[in-house]
């Protein structure tokens, strides 16, 4: 077994550790202008191969349709920066924050989520136009150093809805018995390597947990906390789609022993028995239907399948804590990983996981660890204080980012969530053990 190479062995020995011990190198990246206009530029781009009807339909309640995630991080420019702190401000349509807002009660009523996409109108063009008048009046924000915390908000916002858009689409597109695809991405389609399963053992111990970098971080990374670690391990590689298929044959779905009763439940009403968007040997893809690569990561299971494969396996899955006790000071010294390798999304390509053994960029990794809040947690004040402390029910963390992240959300203390049952989303799972 090979031992991890931390960066902060106090904080795995349990002796006190500096108060801003960094996670990761500082990022180089853009000022907050550029990173801003890039952000905005990006979300152009990735509905450019688009019609207006593909971006229009919205195919279960769980995603929206893409001009809709255009139009709603528009709104959240609007609504909690222009319309609050530009002066003269008038909004481009009254009309437009009711079918725009997402679940923020301080602000009013809001069309039904189901409903999103009955909207033809606004037609995409128009909401292209709504974005161009917003992107240019928070220019003079821009420069206001006393509107930073929440412009970087905002762009985290927005990068977050590009996953979204991505993974929405994605679904979407797969009910149209034709296949479509949104880009021809044959160069994204390399074969992964497959290697032996290794491990990242760790002593256990006290570690610290929760955002301790200068960047910036959601409110649901901290506060930094303390948590007891039993000496585990973590695997050193994702389970791959060869490994998932033997798990299939084994009978993996039939065996109610290896479930939890919510999930076998899941299982038999939905007729479950593979990962969505497979078929015999390929599967679909944002370049259509594509042959599966056995040694690439496997991708949009449900936290019920991966604890099943995890007790297959005869292992289970790590808590959120000790996912990041090993991914901590693992994320690296540039920016971001390499995009051209599939992960991490910098630009309008398809996402496509391949495969390999960073923690981060291919597919976001359930935990056992529930959506829960960290000691003294407290949300925001007003309206942004809905982003994510409500959520805090019923729903498991996952760790890792995936190939259609935004490069920079890949930090060890970053939490995503989802329900158990959901699997629209490019998740996948890395094992663990005692030790």
């Amino acid at each position: 077994m090979a031992q991890i190479q931390t960066r902060s062995q106090p904080d795995i020995r349990g002796a006190p550790a500096p108060d801003r011990a960094p996670d990761r190198a500082p990022d180089p990246a853009l000022d907050l202008a550029s990173s801003f206009a890039d952000t905005r530029a990006l979300s152009e781009a990735l509905v450019a191969p688009l019609s207006d009807a593909d971006a229009t339909i919205q195919s279960m309640e769980d995603a929206s349709p893409a001009k809709w995630h255009l139009a709603h991080t528009t709104w959240f420019w609007e609504t909690f920066l222009l319309r609050e702190h530009a002066p003269g401000y008038t909004l481009f349509d009254e009309r437009w924050p009711f079918i725009h807002n997402s679940y923020y009660e301080a602000e009013g009523e809001r069309i039904a989520r189901f409903s999103r996409g009955m909207l033809s109108r606004p037609t995409l063009d128009e909401i292209l136009a709504y974005r161009a008048h917003v992107t240019e009046a928070m220019g003079a924000l821009l420069e206001n150093p006393e509107h930073e915390p929440l412009i970087r908000l905002g762009i985290a916002h927005e990068q977050q809805h590009q996953e979204l858009l991505l993974t929405d689409i994605k679904h979407a597109l797969f009910q149209n018995p034709l296949g479509p695809a949104m880009w021809q991405g044959d160069d994204a389609l390399t074969e992964a390597h497959k290697s032996d399963l290794g491990w990242h053992t760790h002593p256990g111990g006290i570690a610290r947990i929760g955002h301790q970098a200068d960047g910036f971080a959601f409110d649901n990374e901290g506060p930094v906390h303390r948590v007891l670690l039993e000496p585990f391990a973590l695997a050193d590689r994702l389970v791959t789609n060869g490994e998932w298929a033997d798990f299939i044959s084994d009978g993996g779905y039939e065996t109610a022993s290896l479930w939890l009763s919510d999930g076998w439940a899941w299982v038999n009403q939905n007729g479950v028995r593979t990962p969505s968007y497979w078929e015999e040997d390929r599967h679909f893809t944002h370049s259509g239907w594509q042959k599966r690569d056995p040694n690439a990561p496997v991708t949009h299971i449900s936290y019920y399948e991966a604890d099943a494969y995890a007790s297959w396996a005869g292992h289970r899955l790590p808590t959120e804590f000790e996912w990041e006790a090993v991914a901590r000071g693992q994320e690296g010294a540039a920016p971001a990983h390499d995009p051209s390798g599939g992960n991490q999304l910098d630009r309008a390509a398809p996402p496509l996981p391949v495969g390999g053994t960073d923690l981060f960029g291919d597919c976001w990794q359930f935990t056992r660890s529930g959506y829960l809040p960290y000691p003294r947690f407290r949300p925001a004040e007003g309206a942004v204080g809905e982003y994510n402390g409500k959520f805090m029910s019923g729903q498991f963390v996952l760790k890792g980012a995936s190939c259609a992240t935004a490069r920079g959300h890949s930090r060890a203390s970053y939490r995503n969530f989802f329900y158990p049952h959901q699997r629209w989303q490019f998740t996948g799972l890395r094992l663990a053990k005692d030790i």
